[in-house]
């Protein structure tokens, strides 16, 4: 594994700069997110790129907007069509990409011509119409695995957590390659994230079961390929209410034979409550990993789901 690629000893996400607090926006100010730099700089090493700065656009700089087909679209002056940075940004945004190193998620700076992961407005003869930005683009593009969000969207509770999720499993999956994956231990990767695999789809889980009973029959670099692209793929469906319902009722199935009818009966009305959106998921979960502290179970035990570790713990579920 090339030096650049292998992971540091604390996790680090790619950012757009200005929502670290730098001066870099065309106007020489910022967009400081104090979620991004307060919670999860407290767990996070940063990666900032400001693509427009890189290509020597300065500080301040003339606005730029996306012109032309959404699908190939340019990117020129607001004030000054002549102004045409397109190429320069493709250039940079293609070298940049394959020099972040082992990143594992990425935070983008929404709207932005270069850096708006998704309804960037691009300006054409056939009226309004949306696209990615450049940088991102090329982003998404080189690294289609890499979790990727906007920083507006984190301000959605359900949005947030899928991505850090996600964040978390693909440094898992970062720390497992990088000390070298055997097929046991592929085996073990995927039991251990059995609950949360089952919460985004139990077609899915079933699909990536079938990949790991190849282990140890199909090459080795194909078939973790395969897997950790099926698995990214499941990680961003949602986990509806339903499917984390049909987990917390699984889960249970494991304590049926110690529990007496009182906190069986407790245990119910709690995944209930959930159910009915009354409490929310961290409470049926800290009710299980109670009764599972008191009746352990190896299997159990093992699941990120019910343990994760524990930064992740606090930024999904605020430590509890």
């Amino acid at each position: 594994m090339h030096e650049n690629s292998r992971p540091s000893p604390r996790p680090r996400l790619g950012i757009s700069a200005c929502l670290l607090g730098e001066r870099v926006r065309f106007d020489g100010n910022h967009k400081l997110n104090s979620y991004i730099v307060g919670t999860l700089g407290r767990f996070f090493d940063f990666v900032p790129v400001c693509p427009e700065v890189a290509i020597g656009m300065g500080i301040p700089r003339p606005p730029i907007h996306l012109v032309g087909d959404p699908e190939q679209p340019r990117a020129v002056g607001v004030r000054d069509p002549e102004l045409d940075v397109t190429d320069a940004l493709t250039t940079f945004s293609q070298r940049q990409v394959r020099e972040l190193g082992a990143i594992c998620g990425y935070i983008l700076k929404s709207k932005s011509p270069s850096c708006g992961m998704e309804r960037v407005k691009v300006y054409g003869e056939q009226g309004l119409r949306h696209s990615a930005g450049l940088y991102a683009r090329a982003l998404m593009t080189a690294h289609p695995l890499l979790p990727v969000e906007e920083e507006g969207r984190l301000g959605d509770p359900g949005l947030r957590d899928n991505f850090l999720e996600r964040v978390f499993a693909f440094r898992r999956w970062q720390l497992l390659a990088a000390a070298g994956l055997t097929p046991g231990e592929l085996v073990e990767f995927h039991a251990m994230h059995k609950l949360s695999l089952m919460a985004h789809g139990q077609e899915r889980y079933r699909a990536l079961g079938r990949l790991v009973a190849e282990a140890g029959t199909r090459p080795l670099a194909a078939l973790t390929a395969d897997y950790l692209s099926a698995f990214m793929a499941a990680l961003k469906q949602t986990a509806t209410i339903k499917r984390q319902v049909n987990v917390l009722h699984h889960a249970m199935g494991y304590l049926k034979r110690e529990l007496d009818r009182e906190d069986k009966a407790e245990l119910l009305e709690v995944i209930t409550a959930y159910a009915e959106e009354r409490v929310p998921l961290v409470v049926p979960i800290t009710l299980l990993k109670h009764h599972f502290r008191r009746h352990p179970h190896p299997y159990m035990d093992r699941q990120v789901y019910l343990n994760p570790p524990r930064e992740e713990l606090f930024l999904r579920r605020g430590g509890v």
